[in-house]
């Protein structure tokens, strides 16, 4: 059955190739991009395409304007995809940029929800809202423990909405990827080095690079974006599934035995 789907973060990466693939299947997609320029560049590709159940808007999570009018849209399905990354010693890390990684991937996420599921439960409607977690979201690699603790953040906001929100009939799901080639955690790396100074820190700019490129100089951590797309093309419309759907199934099955190690982990 065909659902009204909104997405955030759809100017790129994912957002974008799970909004062109699910209008593609039949679904009236609302597909939202941080800036104008991505607005634009999507919209012409959306023409290109002919896709004429393909709507882009912009949405900047942060702007108080563009949320109000987004919650004025009829939707049956919120797919929150958008966020950002810092990387970086959490040691060291200015908290500033720490406080923004929380605004951006988990404050402003919360904003949007919440005004959403009170406009089903007034309106009797049953709804459904995916988190677009991470791999990391149930594990903290070197380098990464800024970024993936909104992540782990958002585990616990969506097993909580997940258990509040059945009685509404609102549905919740998160989708962990796994180190997909993106572009998006190559520019995550790079973000610590614009503050980062050899003469100041204790956590040296050549450490941190090597520490990044044997997390993402791997096959494992450079996988096809386009097996990651086929899944959320397949997850998010769906009426059953499960809450957490990691891909791929390595990865799962990794992440399954770091839980148990964690039990034994030593100091």
């Amino acid at each position: 059955m065909s659902k009204t789907i909104l997405i955030t973060g759809a100017g790129s990466g994912f957002g974008e190739g799970a909004a062109i693939g699910m209008a593609k299947n039949g679904h009236q997609v609302i597909a939202t991009a941080q800036i104008s320029p991505q607005v634009a560049a999507l919209r012409r590709k959306v023409d290109e395409l002919g896709l004429k159940n393909l709507r882009v808007e912009k949405l900047d999570l942060l702007d108080l304007y563009d949320v109000a009018y987004a919650h004025t849209w009829d939707i049956d399905v919120l797919f929150n995809n958008a966020g950002m990354g810092e990387a970086g010693p959490v040691s060291e890390i200015p908290v500033d940029l720490v406080r923004r990684n929380f605004e951006v991937n988990v404050h402003a996420p919360l904003v949007l929800t919440q005004g959403f599921i009170r406009n089903w439960i007034a309106r009797k409607k049953p709804g459904k809202i995916v988190f677009t977690s991470s791999m990391g979201g149930l594990f903290t690699p070197p380098g990464y423990g800024i970024y993936v603790s909104t992540k782990h953040a958002l585990e616990a906001i969506a097993e909580a909405m997940q258990q509040e929100l059945r009685p509404f009939g609102i549905k919740v799901q998160t989708i962990n990827p796994g180190a997909y080639l993106t572009g998006y955690n190559e520019t995550m790396a790079d973000t610590p080095f614009r503050w980062l100074d050899d003469a100041r820190n204790f956590t040296k700019k050549a450490e941190m690079r090597a520490t990044f490129d044997s997390l993402l100089g791997t096959p494992q951590g450079r996988l096809d974006p386009a097996e990651m797309i086929a899944r959320m093309i397949e997850i998010v419309p769906s009426d059953t599934g499960k809450f957490r759907n990691v891909v791929p199934q390595f990865v799962e099955d990794m992440l399954k035995q770091h839980q148990l190690d964690a039990w034994n982990n030593e100091i």
